[in-house]
Order: structure tokens, then sequence, then C-alpha cells
């Protein structure tokens, strides 16, 4: 299942105390020479955005993306901390210190990691090497399973789509190194040129791997291997509507499904007891078993050396580091230049001891008080949503009801956890860098597989908090805002409200509004996979939602590269509601008060919008413009501005614009969901 995320900032909402003047929006920021109604884009942050060029290191850049790299600094800066306490006074194997402390240091180490070369995966590949037989292969695939590579399918926990109180197992297709499916098998030249890009790295890699051997052979068959799995696998939209990924069934119908594999004994190499279970992709599955009865135990070996070499590049030694990133970073995503190890190693730490980092950066960072006042200000944003809704003319009372009861059961996650991970039984040492990331994965890998066959803890934090990132999850009802985005710059006491809710109130009432897209409106109260809606209602839904996808289709980046309508429908919905109901929060909040006031030459409308923009306002690099739209399920950021804006009439009010504006769709063509 999907979890829905975006960028977020953390800004309180205040009023003028001892006679201070609030601030309003970066004025410095604006294009002076755009006009609001004809590219809003432009007018809200184009000159922050021409002043302040993409760093080489980057893809996306903006203030919001300049936050998430702060966060990840003081991340690091914590680390830091812990290293110099750590020199003082070795702390006690197993406590927090020690963990983080060690992985950091040990990362840092680019020597030792050069040093070590391959020799930390060498053990592994020499027992793919060592096969013999399809058992073998079958026995590798649960080992390489429990390290946390996916060869070829995941298998994890899940709650169960149908009693979402539960955790079952899922597996999910995977084992691909290009981004999607559509890499291996579309015609466009920039398909093609991926193709051929890919199976020279894959060459590269094996190379430096062993120099020995001949890897032009052996790139071509691992690619070929892939380009198989990948024909087997759905395509990003059909992965989007939770239907085409909804087959549970019982265990003896998974080895039905795929007689060549053994599961009992995967299931026991696992230590997970067999049950009912969801398979997202059973033709994936097929396909899975007919490479496995077709192919030669050296097809699988070589393929499966590549997913370890693969996955471990970025915790070797620099040829393989630096390899890797000239590939992905900057081939496919367009990045100049690889950030500094320190913040690498800082993300890293993060990633996989979060809560053991994020206890810190709490501490450090977010104090109780701020927690509250977030707390405060979703309810806000929630009680806005609930008079939408009751004012809707389309939707029949029954329908309303059920849409409420939903809201009622919404539970918000703000700033970390109330309980914070054990990390004691981690083992991290000094010998390797990637010995550590191992242990990790495989500590992390235990604990999901743990929590299969018992009841979903809902108060499990599936983020990280120094994360700089938001999500809704449909099987829970809950939205999450880590403290990692709930801070300055981007949180301000000296802004207006209309500043405030333009941005933070947007963003809220966009992870609010994603229960109710197209996705999350098939999901009830309680998390379940089920419909809710009136025949009639639904029908007036789908009608509304395909007015945005329509208009989405309509977007290019680029001649002949235009937005997948579908693919970027549930976030163009919850952008377009995140601004209604922000706005409409706005309006609540000055019920029983006075005007607010209009600051430097804008009135708290137009703050409101101009907000909006700004936050939304990135610069992309076009080789991530183009990954973004075959696969990502946001808009680029000119569309997120220009897209939902041009559907509102308090926008056009606002400033002004005339119904033949650019920025101003058509009374037919204006689309309106929530």
């Amino acid at each position: 299942m999907r979890i829905f995320r975006t960028s977020v900032v953390f800004l309180l909402l205040v009023s003028c105390t001892f006679g201070q003047s609030l601030k309003g929006v970066a004025v410095g920021d604006m294009d002076s020479g755009a006009l609001a109604c004809d590219d809003f884009y432009s007018y809200a942050n184009g000159k922050w955005r021409q002043d302040n060029p993409i760093p080489a290191s980057m893809v996306r850049w903006s203030r919001r993306w300049q936050a998430g790299e702060m966060a990840k600094d003081k991340v690091r800066l914590i680390l830091e901390d812990v290293v110099r306490s750590s020199e003082k006074s070795a702390p006690a194997r197993g406590t927090v210190d020690q963990i983080v402390g060690d992985f950091y240091q040990t990362c840092a180490d680019e020597a030792l990691a050069d040093k070590n070369g391959l020799t930390p995966i060498k053990q592994l590949l020499t027992k793919i090497d060592n096969a013999k037989t399809k058992a073998d292969i079958q026995a590798l695939i649960a080992e390489l399973a429990l390290n946390g590579i996916s060869a070829p399918f995941g298998f994890h926990s899940s709650p169960d789509l149908h009693a979402p109180e539960n955790v079952i197992a899922s597996i999910n297709a995977a084992g691909l190194g290009l981004p999607d499916r559509d890499y291996y098998w579309k015609t466009e030249p920039r398909f093609v040129e991926a193709r051929e890009k890919y199976v020279a790295h894959i060459k590269k890699m094996l190379e430096l791997a062993d120099p020995s051997k001949g890897a032009g052979d052996i790139s071509t068959a691992i690619y070929d291997f892939e380009s198989q799995l990948a024909l087997a696998s759905l395509d990003n939209v059909a992965l989007r509507d939770p239907a085409a990924t909804d087959h549970k069934m019982k265990f003896a119908e998974l080895q039905k499904l795929t007689p060549n594999f053994d599961w009992a004994a995967f299931y026991k190499r696992v230590g997970v007891k067999p049950a009912d279970l969801n398979v997202s992709e059973p033709e994936f599955m097929k396909g899975f078993n007919k490479l496995l009865n077709g192919r030669e135990v050296w097809d699988w070996q070589q393929y499966l050396k590549w997913l370890v070499i693969n996955t471990a590049s970025n915790d070797l030694s620099k040829p393989f580091v630096d390899t890797n990133f000239a590939f992905y970073n900057q081939y496919l995503s367009g990045a100049t230049q690889m950030k500094p190890r320190a913040t690498r190693c800082a993300q890293e730490a993060d990633g996989l001891m979060g809560e053991a980092v994020g206890k810190k950066y709490v501490e450090k960072y977010f104090p109780p008080e701020a927690k509250a006042r977030m707390t405060s200000l979703v309810q806000n944003l929630i009680a806005a949503m609930k008079e939408i809704i009751e004012g809707l003319d389309w939707m029949s009372p029954e329908t309303k009801k059920r849409a409420l009861e939903k809201l009622t059961t919404l539970k918000p996650k703000i700033g970390y956890p109330d309980k914070w991970k054990n990390y004691s039984a981690l083992r991290i040492g000094r010998d390797s860098h990637i010995g550590n990331v191992g242990a990790a994965i495989r500590f992390l890998t235990a604990e999901d597989l743990a929590r299969i066959g018992k009841p979903v803890d809902r108060e499990r934090w599936e983020m990280t908090p120094a994360t700089s990132d938001a999500q809704y999850n449909p099987l829970l009802n809950d939205i999450t805002f880590p403290a990692g985005i709930l801070q300055p710059p981007a949180f301000s006491l000296d802004v207006s409200d209309p500043v405030n809710y333009g941005a933070i109130g947007v963003v809220i009432g966009h992870e609010i509004s994603h229960g109710y897209d197209d996705q999350g409106a098939q999901f009830d109260a309680t998390g379940h996979l089920n419909n809710w809606w009136t025949k009639e209602d639904y029908a007036k839904f789908q009608a509304r939602t395909e007015c945005v996808s329509k208009q989405f289709e309509g977007y290019f980046i680029e001649p002949g590269i235009h937005h997948n309508g579908k693919l970027v429908l549930g976030e163009s919905i919850a952008d377009l509601a995140g601004a209604r109901i922000a706005y409409k929060a706005l309006e609540i909040s000055r019920r029983g008060k006075g005007p607010l006031p209009t600051i430097d030459g804008f009135t708290p409308e137009q703050q409101f919008f101009i907000a909006w923009g700004q936050f939304r306002g990135d610069a992309t690099r076009p080789e991530t413009m183009r990954q973004m739209i075959q696969g990502d399920p946001h808009p680029v950021a000119k569309w997120r501005v220009i897209g939902p804006l041009s559907n509102l009439l308090d926008f056009q009010k606002t400033f002004g614009c005339s119904a033949t504006a650019p920025m101003v769709r058509p009374a037919a063509d204006r689309c309106e969901v929530w």
C-alpha cells in the first residue's frame, strides 16, 4: 500500500503581542516582472529561484528543500557531538550513544571503506557462486530477504486490507534496477538510452567487483532477466488502485500460484508461521515462478550477485560509490556532485536507526510546547474539513455521515512517537561500515517480520522523527508530521496568520484530504478496504476526480512529455482540497474577530496564496522532472502551484483576475472535489 507523503513545515498561528508587527510573505522572493493572474509560479518566488540556483548535489531546490537539508545538518551535528563525548568516556555497549556514535564514526571513515573494498560482502557473493541447484537458489532468496534484499519479491508485514487491526505477511513485486517496468519496455528514445546506460553501468560495476571476469555477456544476461520480471509487473498507474493489489489468499493458494518455489522452507528460514497473506501482484509471482523453472542456476547466480552488489554499492569503497552515483544520481536525476560524506552518513544513520537519532533530535530541537501548538493547528484544519463536507451539495446525507465518521477517527501523529524503539539488541561495531549497515537492516527486517500474526500497533511510527516529510496512511487513517519538518526556518512566530495558513495550513489540509482522494476514498473509517459510498455519490465523485485527471494530463514539462493525469490524481486532488480547506480554516479562525492587516501592500487573502506559491515553488532539474513524470505521484512544482489555484474562485477574486486570464480555468473546465 502506497503511503502518501508530502514535504511540510511547521508554522505556529500567532497574533500580535506587545505591539510587535507580524511579517508577511517573503517579498524579496517574488518576481516583480510577473503577473499573478498570468503565471503565479513565477510571481510568487521566481526571484528566489533566479538568485538561488540548484546546488550541484541537489535535484530540487527551494526554501523548503533548504530546510530539509538543514534538518540533515542538525542530525550530523548531534552525531558529531556523540562521537566527541564517546572519545572522552566510552558508552556502554547497546546504549544509544554507542550505537549511533560507532555507526556514524565508522561510516565517516572513508579510508576504512576503501581498505575493506568488496570484502564485507565477499562471503555472500561466494555463497551465491557456490550454489549448485535450484534448491540452493531458493535458500539464497530467503537469506537475502533477511538482509533486506528483495530477490526478486519483497516479503514484509502489512495491515490486512480487510481487517487492518491485524498484521499479515505481504508479498510485492521488486528486484528491478531501473526505476520501473516501463524503462524496460517503452520504445521512446529516452527509455532506450536509459536501458543502454543501465547495461553499461552493470558491466562497469561487475568489472569493479571482479576484474578477472568478462562482464559484457553477464550484464546483458542480467538485464534480460530483469526485463522478464518487468514484463510481469504492474505499471505505476495500476499500482495506485488498491483493488489491483488486493489479493488475499491462503498459504496453500500461494504455493499453488508458484509451484516451483518451496514456500514452507522459505517461511521456516525467515522465521514466519504460514498463514493468510496478501500477494500484491499475482502475475509477477507467476513470472517469478516461470523464471525459477526456466532459467539455469547460472542465470540466477548472476542476477542475485548483481542485486547484492547494487544494493551495497553506496556503502562500499569509493569506486563503487562513484560509479553508482554517476548512473543513478547524475544520469537519471541530474545531480552533478555528491553530497559530503558526513551528510550522507547522517542521513543513513537517521534512515536505519531513526528513533535512536530522533530522540536526541527532539530533545534539542522540538520542545513540548511546539507539539501542543501543532496539535491545535491540526484540529483547526479538521474542523474546516468538517464544515466543507457538511456543506457539499452533491453528496447525499447517507454518504456525508460516513465521510464525517472517517474524519472523527483520523489520528494525527505529531513530532515523535510516545514510545521509543529499543535498539539495545542491535550490534554496531567499528570494523566495517557496510557490516554495520547489514546489522541494522537485519535488525529492522527481523522487527518487521516479528509483527506478522499480531495485532497492529497503531502507535508505531513509519517515519523517523528527524524526517523532513509527512504522510497519510489509509489503513490506519492517520496523518504524521515528524519533528524534522516542524522547525525553523519555515516555522516562525513572527509571521502573519494568512502566511501560516497558506503554507502549513495547505499542507495539513493536503494530508487530511488524502483520506478522501481517489485511493483514500476506498477505505472506510476503520481503515478497511470497503465501499462506504452510495452508488450515485461515488459516480459523482469519480466525475469530479476525472476533471482533475484531465486537467493535469494537459501539463507538459517539455515538448512531447506531459503528466499522466491518473498517476498524479491523488496528490492533485489533495493539493486542490488542501488549499480550499486551509482557506476555510483561516476564515474560521477570524470569526468574531477584527480584520487582519495588509502587510507590505498585500491583503491577508493575497498573503495566503503567495505563501502557498512560495512553499511549493521548487526549481527542479529536467532529468528529475522526466523521472517524476514517469513514476512520481506528485506533479512537478510549477503545476502544483498553478494547477490547484487556477480552479479556485477565491484566488481569482483575490487578485482580480479576468475570466480569460491564464491562471483562471474556464467555468466549464473548473475542478472541485472537496
